[in-house]
């Protein structure tokens, strides 16, 4: 097995970036979700509620800043576009605490179960793609880690998806239908939340080891 994709998504709920290499820490992908959209009364809003956000690309450029297709996150031009898409108040805001994610900081999906999926594979925002994987194999990790590199990750279960997997990353047009057949042939769940053990950095080519618990 090996990885064969690595992404970040700098603002949380917007779409990210791909990546060939990048460090993990106690909190995951460096730089992932380090922004995220508040409403006037302080409330986080995502791409559930407000899925034009998704049409929008978060990114970190090469002194760290975060940018929003290609501007500075904090910029007004970026500011106008999310009162636009959430309404009077609603803001950017950064915030690196443990509390932004709402699992696990690490979301790991395989090319066995994206396959049996049969969507694209953006629809699940995973942070890393392990290819080698055999069907649906990666049900059997919970419990257990992968090893890549320097790098150890904790396995805790599989993800119960929601209805942002509806939704087509380009076109924002919705089919319904497919979260449906997620619950319908998958009980709900695709790809592992998963947590760090031992951070370093790794790269796409990597070759990943499980581990059982």
């Amino acid at each position: 097995m090996n990885i064969t994709e690595i992404w970040r998504y700098p603002v949380k709920t917007m779409a990210g970036e791909k990546l060939q290499r990048v460090g993990v820490g106690p909190l995951g992908i460096e730089g992932d979700r380090v922004v995220h959209v508040e409403d006037a009364k302080g409330q986080v809003i995502t791409s559930r509620s407000h899925p034009r956000f998704l049409g929008h690309r978060g990114s970190l450029d090469t002194h760290g800043e975060v940018r929003v297709d290609g501007r500075l996150w904090d910029s007004p031009a970026v500011a106008a576009e999310v009162v636009d898409i959430a309404g009077p108040g609603a803001k950017l805001v950064r915030f690196d605490g443990a509390e932004r994610f709402d699992m696990l900081p690490l979301l790991i999906a395989t090319d066995g179960a994206i396959a049996a999926f049969g969507h694209d594979l953006r629809r699940l925002r995973p942070n890393l793609v392990i290819g080698g994987v055999e069907g649906l194999t990666e049900g059997e990790w919970p419990g257990g880690c992968l090893r890549m590199g320097n790098v150890l990750i904790g396995v805790r279960d599989l993800r119960l998806r929601c209805i942002m997997t509806s939704y087509d990353p380009d076109t924002l047009v919705q089919d319904k239908e497919i979260t449906r057949s997620i619950y319908r042939r998958f009980d709900g769940k695709l790809a592992l939340n998963c947590f760090v053990i031992e951070s370093g950095e790794i790269a796409v080519g990597d070759e990943v080891q499980f581990v059982r618990g």
